[in-house]
Order: C-alpha cells, then sequence, then structure tokens
C-alpha cells in the first residue's frame, strides 16, 4: 500500500515489484528490478529515501529515513527478514542478513556483509568489503567489531555517539530524558494523521 506524506508520494519504478501487503509511505523512489516483499515498511519520515536498482527488501524489513539522515540503498542489495535500517547510506552489493540493525547515521561500504542478529550503530562506517559477524556489534568511525557479550566497551564506544543527542536532540542528562523524547517523537509521528493512502 502507498501513502503520500507530507505531501510526497513513492516513485516506484514500473519495473519493480511491491507485495500488496508492503507500506510505501512519502518522499520513497525505488529503482528498476527492486523486489518489496510482504510486510515490508519504508517510510520517510521527513528526508528522502532511495533504493537503486535490484534491491530485495524481503518480509517485514523496516527502512526509516529521518529529517536529519535520509537513506540510500546502493544496487544489488539484499535487506533481509526482520532487518531494519534507519538513517543510513548503504552502497551497492551489500547483504544485511535477517534481524540485523542499521541505526542513524552509519555507512556501509559496498560488498558488506552485516551477518544474522548483528548490529551497525550509531553514527558508525564501515569500509567496502567488511564482515559484522554473527550477533556482533559494528560501533564508531574507525570501527570497532565486537562480540555482544562485551559490553562495557560497546556501551563506552556507543555513549560517545551520543544516541540521544544525535538523534533526539537531547542531553542524555536530562531528569525526564524519556518523558521529552516521547513527547517530541510522538509530535512528529503525529503529522501521519494526515496521510493519504494512494491505492
Amino acid at each position: 500500500m502507498r501513502f503520500e506524506h507530507l505531501g510526497a508520494q513513492p516513485r516506484i519504478h514500473p519495473g519493480a515489484v511491491i507485495a500488496p501487503t508492503a507500506v510505501i509511505s512519502g518522499d520513497v523512489m525505488i529503482g528498476a528490478d527492486c523486489q518489496v516483499l510482504h510486510g515490508a515498511v519504508i517510510t520517510a519520515e521527513g528526508g528522502a529515501i532511495t533504493l537503486g536498482s535490484n534491491v530485495i527488501v524481503m518480509e517485514n524489513a523496516l527502512i526509516r529515513a529521518t529529517t536529519a539522515n535520509p537513506v540510500h540503498i546502493g544496487d544489488h542489495t539484499l535487506v533481509g527478514p526482520m532487518a531494519s535500517v534507519s538513517g543510513a547510506t548503504i552502497g551497492d552489493e551489500v547483504f544485511l542478513a535477517t534481524g540485523t540493525r542499521v541505526f542513524n547515521g552509519a555507512r556501509i561500504g559496498d560488498r558488506c556483509e552485516v551477518r544474522i542478529n548483528a548490529v551497525v550503530h550509531l553514527r558508525t562506517h564501515l569500509a567496502p568489503e567488511t564482515v559484522v559477524p554473527i550477533g556482533w556489534v559494528a560501533v564508531g568511525d574507525p570501527v570497532q567489531l565486537l562480540s555482544s557479550d562485551r559490553h562495557d566497551e560497546i556501551w563506552a564506544a556507543q555513549k560517545e555517539l551520543d544516541f540521544p543527542g544525535y538523534v533526539f536532540g537531547l542531553d542524555r542528562e536530562t531528569p525526564d530524558l524519556m518523558v521529552q523524547l516521547t513527547e517530541r517523537y510522538g509530535r512528529s509521528l503525529a503529522r501521519h494523521a494526515d496521510d493519504r493512502a494512494l491505492d
């Protein structure tokens, strides 16, 4: 299903195939020979989303752009089932396996592999042909690849990347952080009240 959001409509190449249960919302451009499977959600929340040619977005994957972080996914890239890409730039011939998470401001170079349930954190840069092992976390620039049991090291790098400041413009030390975050983000998401179904 396609939706107009903030006055922008999806633009889908006639050679692309979009499952009837996929949701495509807002300023989204989908290139030639792309496949978007059942349950996938591609939503431009104020920033544009561009899929090159021959991109496959599998079942229940989520691709989300923000005003500060648009999304670009290069040619011949596969976004696996239940993967999530938020405000990131993905190169050509990239494999994002089942359950991967890619966060705002991340940049993934050509021919990288992010394996099952791995994470590419906020503002992290993967050089071309980097492999993030199953369940591992890539964090920082220069990148550190860490197994999930190394929480203290992940947190030390992640804290410097400042998720609440970068994504929501809020200081992590704000006493009522979640109150401010949910109210601010909720107001932004409420803009969907004016969306218009196109099919």
